[in-house]
């Protein structure tokens, strides 16, 4: 898990073995958004438009928009309202602005009922247009707004005085006096063009005639996050969170799966691996807390590769009967063997007691041939190994199964064998398969697999 890369299959697997953990975790996601929703009342967001008529750049547009949720409007627009406990202060964090298309300032506000989110932006847009044409209308009273005026004052006596010197002229007369007439008449013709691009010009009359497009619409549905909304996002977090975890965990396993390396762990010869039939096997564990794992199933591993599914019955036998010959061409000379099994490896446990099955039904272990292996099933501990010491037997199998131990397990149990001065003279791997849905009737098992005592006093062979 820790060299491949994050697969759709690898999420898939963990969903389909824990689905019970998920299922749990995905309803406490959703209380939890229930539960924040409680705390954060619904609020009701709407906007109203305003028209800012003329020529704007958007550096102005932009300018417009910080006037508009300002302290002044803002404050002015509380004292409207006059709602008891909200002042402009409560009502700043409720109020937003932005430049759209067109010249328009939309003005956004929040509360916790529609009738209130509509008279804030209502009563905000009212005020905005407000202070936005008094800065206009202050503007004028400047001395660069009185220059245009004492302009257009100097026009109009400039057209009186060409009104008079065209009168004063010989009416008609002569060629120079119609001439004169005629220049004078075009002269005051371009002063009053003059005037009037003048006026067209003047940013304060066109930019001061602000006005609000239509009250605000009142709000239909909640702003988000909605209740709907955080139950869901609780949900899909808690959902998330549980399959980061499991990969995370799935990473920084340290469980040994290769057959390498579990034989450098141990420090013996892979024999074989055999196939252990059935459901995957669940821990044994007593206590309130193993209780709580199997109520969520997660005292099943969900890293595990899918079990293959089983052969026939002899296919199973052949396996096991390779594996004892193989430990019988190791072992010539007659010996007693110790099969350590790891506490809590029940696929190994099921596999060590075949495997003394198979010794037992070895049809060449007679008076007469004394040089075949007698072995004996004794449990281990991997937190605290402790071997029983070499007596009448001499050398140890190690039978487990891949991906369930770390190497520094692994490395204690050969340590605990090397101080009860046993060799480690092989290891057995154990491999969980499933069963096919139909047997043969008329195909029978070749050997059964016998019951397996727990404790230290599981024999075979002679006596």
């Amino acid at each position: 898990m820790s060299d491949e890369s994050i697969r759709l299959v690898t999420i898939g697997r963990i969903v389909r073995r824990r689905r019970r953990l998920l299922t749990i975790l995905v309803v406490v996601g959703a209380l939890v958004g229930y539960g924040t929703s409680l705390l954060f009342p619904p609020r009701y967001t709407t906007s109203a438009s305003v028209l800012l008529p003329g020529a704007w750049e958007e550096r102005e547009l932009l300018t417009q928009t910080q006037i508009a949720t300002s302290s002044v409007v803002v404050d002015r627009a509380a004292a409207k309202l006059d709602w008891a406990g909200v002042g402009g202060s409560e009502l700043r964090d409720q109020v937003s602005a932005k430049a759209a298309e067109g010249n328009i300032v939309k003005i956004s506000g929040t509360a916790d009922t529609p009738e209130r989110a509509q008279r804030l932006s209502d009563q905000v847009a009212q005020q905005f247009v407000t202070f936005a044409g008094r800065i206009a209308g202050d503007s004028l009273d400047t001395e660069e707004a009185e220059q245009p005026e004492a302009l257009r004052q100097m026009v109009v006596r400039t057209s009186r005085r060409i009104t008079e010197l065209a009168d004063a002229a010989d009416p008609g007369r002569t060629v120079e006096s119609v001439q004169t007439r005629t220049e004078l008449a075009k002269l005051r013709t371009a002063l009053q063009e003059a005037v009037n691009k003048l006026d067209e010009s003047d940013p304060a009359a066109n930019k001061a005639g602000m006005v609000v497009m239509g009250p605000a619409a009142r709000p239909s549905g909640e702003a988000p996050p909605t209740r709907t909304q955080l139950v869901a996002g609780g949900a899909l977090l808690f959902f998330l969170l549980a399959v980061i975890g499991h990969l995370t965990a799935a990473r920084t396993n340290r469980r040994l799966r290769t057959e390498p390396e579990i034989a450098a762990a141990l420090g013996s010869t892979l024999l074989g691996t055999v196939d252990v039939p059935g459901a995957r096997d669940r821990p044994k564990d007593q206590g309130s807390w193993a209780r709580v794992r199997r109520l969520l199933g997660a005292d099943v591993r969900w890293d595990t590769p899918t079990p293959r599914t089983s052969g026939d019955e002899a296919g199973r036998q052949l396996r096991y009967r390779r594996v004892y010959a193989r430990l019988r061409d190791r072992l010539p000379a007659a010996r007693r063997l110790l099969v350590l099994v790891p506490d809590g490896d029940e696929t190994a446990r099921r596999a060590a007691g075949q495997l003394v099955a198979e010794a037992e039904s070895d049809p060449s272990l007679n008076s007469s041939h004394r040089g075949y292996p007698l072995l004996r099933v004794v449990g281990i501990s991997v937190s605290r190994p402790m071997v029983p010491d070499r007596g009448t037997e001499s050398g140890a199998l190690v039978v487990l199964s891949a991906g369930s131990w770390t190497a520094g397990e692994l490395a204690g149990i050969a340590e605990a064998c090397a101080d009860a001065k046993h060799e480690v003279v092989g290891i057995v791997l154990a491999d969980p398969v499933l069963d096919r849905p139909t047997r043969s009737a008329d195909r029978p098992r070749d050997a059964a697999t016998p019951a397996l005592a727990v404790g230290d006093n599981v024999t075979g062979g002679a006596r």
